[in-house]
């Protein structure tokens, strides 16, 4: 894993020369966030040596590189997902190249389904912290003590500092920010009634498909993150409804202008 991730940190600086502070992992239906950013350098999936390469619809696959104001930033437009077929290591490998790039916080975007019941379509949702209940984890094996410690302190797995400068900022945008537990599966398909019941029994707020095995890796190497929810259906055990993924992307896309609005001015003010 190591001499991989310098071969690509390598490969990138030669076409970049660029050390980003932040990084931006966006998820489905909220890619358009790249407008906010002057954009320098673009580099697709396909060309990265290591990188895997989105497979979803709503998951653009390249790398950009540029600033938000006088911050330089690095986004990923598509993140990658364990449900289609990449082992936890190739998930969360662009986020081992975004620490060696320089970046020291890293903001975390997805659509997830609400359980919560004072939430509904289209809220915004600040992840305060999360539930993983992955099949595989993102660090098992031999730990490489050049990444990070072999057991990671998770106590504070998203940056209290950047929630509440996020909680600031909603504010003054209006936007009713919800606060909550992200609780993440396996996927791809969309959760059963029970399964619902049992995010919510759990202490979930809402559940997904991606997220935490980024999170995970971040913190193993000591990185500061942010984490944003948008809810784009509503899983009710009493009411039977069908999810579908456009309906999630049409309900992210709606959100996206205030999502966009609050990761910029994080990243601004932070």
């Amino acid at each position: 894993m190591w001499e991989k991730v310098q071969e690509t940190i390598a490969f990138i600086q030669n076409k970049t020369n660029f050390s980003p502070e932040y990084g931006v992992i966006l998820g489905s239906g909220l890619g358009s966030f790249v407008e906010e950013i002057t954009v320098a350098f673009t580099l697709p999936y396909s060309e990265i040596p290591n990188f895997p390469v989105s497979t979803v619809v709503g998951h653009k696959g390249a790398l950009l590189f540029g600033t938000i104001g006088d911050k330089k930033v690095v986004a990923m437009q598509g993140r990658f997902h364990y449900y289609e077929g990449y082992d936890m290591k190739q998930v969360t490998f662009p986020v081992r190249v975004m620490k060696y790039l320089g970046v020291s916080k890293l903001i975390v975007s997805n659509a997830s389904g609400g359980v919560n019941p004072s939430f509904q379509v289209g809220d915004v949702m600040l992840i305060k912290d999360h539930i993983n209940m992955f099949p595989e984890h993102p660090l098992r094996g031999v730990n490489d003590e050049r990444f990070g410690p072999r057991f990671v302190n998770m106590s504070e797995p998203y940056s209290v500092a950047m929630m509440e400068k996020a909680k600031a900022i909603a504010k003054e945008m209006k936007l009713d920010l919800k606060v909550g537990v992200y609780l993440g599966l396996q996927g791809p398909t969309f959760e059963t009634l029970a399964e619902y019941k049992m995010v919510k029994a759990v202490g979930g707020d809402c559940v997904g498909m991606s997220t935490v095995p980024e999170v995970i890796v971040a913190k193993h190497m000591n990185m500061d993150c942010l984490g944003i929810s948008v809810i784009t259906d509503m899983g009710d055990e009493e009411n039977i409804e069908e999810v579908n993924h456009e309906e999630v992307l049409e309900a992210a896309k709606k959100a996206e202008p205030f999502v966009r609005n609050l990761i910029k001015n994080v990243i601004l003010q932070f």
